[in-house]
């Protein structure tokens, strides 16, 4: 599907969405029901990622196709490897066979999984057979994707004896990494994160409990960019958002303070309001804890004319894309002038954009999504527009409520 995206008649914005359970939630709490079917779980994501997750849990034997969700490459890697008598082959689309997972494997074999890779050394398909675990001590390099530490942890308290993962190094994302030891918390599992050493304790059953999924803060940067974007006094509000949010993507309520988008909490809604111009011609931001944001933040500096100097971007290279390529190539395409190293994107100020340009998506959700607020500014073209049902299916209908032109061609 290849959609037209044209200006809206008037920048000033008013617009009420509604944006379903995040993904990386649902896929932590879609584990832990597996482990403990107390659990019920509410607002779960619609999202291609979340479907896949659930249906893969529930297989035994054969062979699981995760398509493009890396999540659930990661979660269920670990789920199979450590449940004895799971006999499975698990494998994914071509980009999900060319992203590593040889330091999860290592880490999963040194506690005595047997997985073996079924054409690559270090890269899906991988062969698993599900064995019970009795070892609890496990080292990892702390400044991989925080999805490996996660796919453990999820998993640590089925174990016998529990887990102890011992992180060498600078840690990444940690706010992921909380993620998952909260939902852990709030279903009374044991659990510390002191300096680099996080361990779990072992449980059998939960109590029966409610887990609400909060709306999801990657989703939600598009509306962010969308009123960075707009006239002074454009709105958006959005449901359903918690002031206090396990995600790390929640800090873009501070970046975005910087475009001139102020959020206020409400009970069940957050608004953003367009309260001024940017504060700064060139903004500079760490993004180690939140990757996933910073296509919408460089779209959006590009968009507003305005420089950035992004950091923190490592993981960047192993997603869905090289999602640093990828910005390299589609934003010069549209007249930016940028450049990318392995870990940072530099754009310099510019007012010139290119109309009506082709934007390739890639196999990459967030590529489609990152690019479609620009229409706020100029006509553009998004190829292989389906692909947002990875993680937000409703995507196009809410950039219609967003008075964005959404035509098919």
């Amino acid at each position: 599907m290849k959609l037209h995206l044209s200006s809206p008649e008037s920048n000033k914005l008013q617009a009420t969405i509604k944006v379903t359970g995040s993904k990386s939630e649902s896929n932590r709490i879609l584990l832990l029901q597996t482990l403990y079917p107390s659990l019920i779980i509410q607002n779960l994501s619609n999202s291609d990622d979340a479907q896949v997750m659930e249906k893969g849990l529930k297989v035994n034997n054969g062979e699981v196709d995760i398509h493009h969700a890396g999540t659930a490459m990661r979660f269920l890697t670990a789920y199979f490897a450590t449940h004895e008598g799971k006999e499975i082959v698990l494998t994914g689309s071509q980009r999900t066979t060319e992203r590593p997972i040889g330091v999860l494997v290592d880490a999963l074999r040194n506690l005595g999984a047997e997985i073996s890779y079924v054409k690559n050394e270090g890269y899906p398909p991988l062969k698993i057979s599900g064995r019970k675990i009795t070892k609890d001590k496990v080292s990892l390099p702390a400044n991989i994707s925080s999805q490996y530490i996660s796919a453990l942890l999820l998993n640590a308290p089925s174990l016998e004896n529990g887990l102890e993962i011992e992180l060498v190094g600078k840690i990444t994302s940690v706010p992921y990494i909380k993620m998952t030891l909260s939902l852990l918390s709030q279903i009374d599992i044991e659990n510390s994160f002191e300096g680099n050493t996080i361990k779990v304790f072992p449980k059998k059953d939960v109590e029966a409990k409610n887990m609400v999924v909060e709306s999801d803060w990657s989703s939600a940067s598009y509306s962010y960019s969308i009123a960075a974007l707009s006239e002074i006094g454009s709105e958006i509000n959005l449901s359903a958002y918690k002031e206090d949010s396990l995600q790390g993507d929640s800090v873009l309520a501070t970046i975005y303070k910087e475009f001139g988008v102020e959020t206020t909490f409400n009970e069940n809604t957050v608004t953003l309001k367009k309260v001024e111009n940017p504060k700064t011609d060139n903004l500079e931001w760490d993004l180690a804890n939140a990757p996933d944001i910073a296509q919408t933040i460089s779209v959006t500096c590009f968009g507003l004319g305005m420089g950035c100097h992004l950091t923190g971007l490592h993981t960047l290279k192993i997603k869905e894309t090289d999602r640093l390529e990828a910005l390299n190539t589609e934003l010069t395409k549209l007249g930016a002038d940028i450049s990318v190293t392995d870990t940072t994107l530099t754009i310099k100020p510019t007012f010139n954009i290119n109309k009506n340009v082709a934007i390739d998506t890639y196999n990459d959700h967030r590529m489609a999504m990152a690019f479609a607020p620009l229409a706020y500014k100029t006509s553009i073209i998004i190829n292989d527009a389906g692909v947002v049902s990875k993680s937000y299916p409703d995507f196009w209908s809410d950039m219609a409520t967003a008075n964005i032109g959404v035509k098919e061609i």
